[in-house]
């Protein structure tokens, strides 16, 4: 949370910050990741068997140094518009006897060389959850109960046989489950009414939980603020014994509410403050789903519905067509809206369960890989410092400072929620320190700032910036990284123009 006070150019900004105003807890999830059979974010990405970089399952070492070096707690598989005609079936047990398939999302061929099994090792040596989204296109709630059964049952069943057959002694238990990806988009196959998803998601989220009542279920949302998500909440947030299998006034069938958006302008400042649209579509998201707890008379003794917010990132598909892989090669400028995103999630912790940067190599990504090699893109080095340090607590900010008044993307940013040039966030890690992040989104103006609270004679300081906010990050050069150093905590901290800076001190 942080509120925020309009100063004009001439004005001294000030940050007011103290470690005792606590919000709420920063649920660990927001670092997801999310891996989809699209492009080069399998096939070449995390799986590139016969490469010297890659260890004996065929995964590449690199790509898993890279995500542990985040620590990313859980990943979001198969997709994505891909799960819309994905038979899961199709890609266990032995590899030479799967089949390849047409693959409609991104129109190409699919070999199901890597599938379920391959995918649970991954994220065992990861050291992430598994996030799995069921096909809610040409899926049937029948192969979406065998596939649970197939992850998570110790019974002696059919398809938790299957999985003993294939390997696999013990249940995986993913824990996650999405109830369909973008069912609401005219571009999936099977593309479902908000009625029609409603009542079937509704009925499949029973079906599931009475088979494993353990698993948390994600709804599937639009953007936070579409009448889909007023509706299909209004639904399905709701409480009653037939559906949870017996009387029990501390569960739900639904767990989570998933929302998607991506931003991007070729400007640096509507491109940069975008995010903000994020930061009010949570906010949206949260005041329905309180809607649909009221109206339907949800007792307080089931735990809110948090957000999934399972896929987020910079992307601007005309520059990088998603059909021709989505290789995104990422400015400053993206990466200071990247910080903006990051923000916005610590801002909001108190409604958010989970979100899953799309996608977590190749594919609009923060990691490209080639045969010999990754590089590790402008928008890598926020999301770093983030996942790093800016844990624990989202603690109370007040920030006076200058704001951006210019064209926003989208337009109606501009009058549901401020775009100041300092975006900032706080949090109080369980080790005591305090981190400070803010984005100077300026592209000409570096601020002097008084930081109100701060009592340290030593502080960290992470600063990723770079000499122009066009500049991006190659395997020949790498123009945009962390420079680190430390300051007494005395007078004002310059913060420098288009820049993210981290500053970390012990609390007292």
């Amino acid at each position: 949370m942080a509120t925020f006070t309009r100063i004009e150019d001439g004005e001294s900004p000030s940050i007011t910050i103290h470690p005792s105003h606590k919000i709420a807890k920063i649920d660990n999830n927001i670092y997801g990741g999310f891996t989809e059979h699209m492009g080069r974010c399998i096939y070449g990405g995390i799986y590139d068997p016969g490469n010297p970089l890659s260890e004996e399952n065929g995964f590449r070492k690199d790509v898993i140094d890279a995500l542990k070096e985040l620590r990313v707690p859980v990943v979001r598989y198969p997709g994505g518009n891909f799960v819309a005609t994905y038979n899961w079936q199709d890609g266990i047990g032995p590899k030479e006897k799967r089949p390849k398939r047409p693959e409609l999302a991104w129109i190409g061929v699919e070999t199901n060389e890597f599938g379920t099994d391959e995918f649970m090792k991954w994220c065992e040596v990861v050291g992430a959850e598994p996030y799995l989204c069921l096909n809610m296109g040409t899926g049937t709630l029948t192969d979406a109960l065998a596939w649970l059964e197939y992850c998570n049952s110790d019974r002696d069943t059919y398809y938790a046989n299957l999985r003993r057959q294939n390997g696999r002694e013990k249940p995986y238990n993913v824990k996650y489950w999405a109830l369909g990806n973008e069912c609401w988009g005219p571009w999936q196959v099977e593309q479902l009414t908000k009625e029609d998803y409603a009542k079937k998601a509704y009925q499949w989220a029973k079906a599931l939980k009475l088979l494993d009542p353990n698993i948390t279920l994600i709804l599937c949302g639009e953007t936070g603020y579409s009448s889909w998500d007023h509706y299909v909440l209004k639904e399905c947030v709701r409480w009653d014994v037939h559906g949870l299998g017996g009387e029990n006034n501390t569960k739900s069938l639904i767990d989570m509410h998933s929302i998607h958006v991506y931003t991007a302008d070729q400007e640096h400042l509507p491109n940069a403050t975008a995010p903000r649209s994020a930061e009010r579509a949570i906010q949206m998201a949260s005041a329905l789903i309180d809607l649909a707890r009221i109206e339907n008379k949800v007792p307080v003794t089931v735990p809110k519905q948090k957000i999934c917010f399972d896929e987020w990132n910079v992307w601007d598909p005309i520059r990088a067509p998603g059909e021709e892989g989505a290789e995104e090669r990422y400015t400053l400028s993206d990466a200071l809206a990247v910080a903006v995103w990051l923000n916005a999630f610590v801002r909001q912790a108190k409604d958010l369960g989970m979100a899953n940067i799309a996608q977590s190599v190749n594919v609009i990504s923060p990691l490209l890989t080639s045969k010999d090699g990754l590089v590790r893109q402008t928008i890598w080095w926020p999301l770093l410092l983030f996942s790093k340090y800016m844990r624990g607590h989202t603690l109370a900010l007040h920030v006076r400072a200058p704001e951006y008044t210019g064209r926003t993307k989208p337009e109606w940013v501009r009058a549901a929620i401020e775009t100041p040039y300092l975006d900032c966030s706080a949090a109080l890690g369980d080790d005591g320190f305090i981190n400070l992040a803010v984005a100077n989104l300026h592209e000409e103006n570096d601020y002097e700032v008084a930081l109100e609270g701060l009592k340290a004679d030593q502080v960290e300081v992470h600063i990723v910036s770079g000499d122009h906010v066009g500049v991006t990050n190659r395997a020949e050069e790498q123009k945009v990284g962390i420079t680190e150093s430390t300051w007494d905590g005395k007078g004002k901290f310059r913060f420098g123009k288009h820049s993210f800076t981290l500053l970390r001190w012990k609390g007292a």
